[in-house]
């Protein structure tokens, strides 16, 4: 059982950058495939991108160049830095940990999930 927390959402300028953190729990988060998702206003939780237990990333297009995905093992934790923020990135984000030995875009295929935290780009 894996658990997950979120931190580090808020509210920044258009332009501005944050930094998510996903702190985890109950087994060794290294292990695992590991993925950001946001969930915007009427919106679907959409996949945002992704870190594989290698160490490889993998990006949306909307966020390639933007966001990076990043993983610190002594703490247990994954990283998103989000910079260049504009008013569509804003969303509920979530961190999600499955354990097929993919990295999938589904929701569905996740196993845990985070409580969530706000981010919100005003412009």
């Amino acid at each position: 059982q894996v658990q997950l927390a979120e931190s580090g959402g808020g509210l920044v300028q258009t332009g501005g950058s944050l930094r998510l953190a996903c702190a985890a729990s109950g087994d060794t988060i290294s292990s695992y495939n590991m993925a950001w998702f946001r969930q915007g206003p009427g919106k679907e939780r959409a996949f945002v991108c992704g870190i594989r237990s290698t160490g490889s990333t993998y990006y949306r297009d909307f966020v390639q160049g933007r966001f990076t995905v990043s993983r610190d093992s002594a703490k247990n934790t994954v990283y998103l830095q989000m910079n260049s923020l504009k008013p569509e990135d804003t969303a509920v984000y979530y961190c999600a940990v499955t354990n097929l030995r993919v990295l999938p875009s589904a929701p569905s295929d996740y196993d845990y999930w985070g409580q969530g935290t706000q981010v919100t780009a005003s412009s």
